[in-house]
C-alpha cells in the first residue's frame, strides 16, 4: 500500500533520516499537521496534496512542502 507521511516542518531532519517513501511537510504547529481546527478547506487541501504525492513523487524519498501558511482564525479556502 502506497503511503505519504504528513509531518510538520520541525521534523524535516528526522523525516529525511528515516528515508520515508514520500513526505509532505507543513508549516503548522505540533499536533496540527494538516491545519488549524475547523478549517476544513485547508485540511482537505493538505490531505489532497499528500495523496497527490503518491502518483506525483519524483522517486523514493521525495519530500514536498505544503505552501499554505498556518493561519488560525482565517476562514475560507487556501490561497491559490
Amino acid at each position: 500500500m502506497a503511503t505519504t507521511a504528513v509531518l510538520i516542518e520541525a521534523f524535516e531532519v528526522q523525516a529525511r533520516q528515516m528515508a520515508l517513501p514520500r513526505v509532505l511537510l507543513t508549516p503548522n504547529p505540533m499536533g496540527r499537521p494538516v491545519g488549524p481546527p475547523h478549517q476544513i478547506e485547508v485540511q482537505r487541501a493538505a490531505v489532497r496534496s499528500a495523496l497527490e504525492l503518491i502518483d506525483g513523487a519524483d522517486g523514493p524519498g521525495t519530500v514536498a512542502r505544503f505552501p499554505v501558511p498556518y493561519r488560525p482564525g482565517v476562514s475560507g479556502p487556501p490561497p491559490t
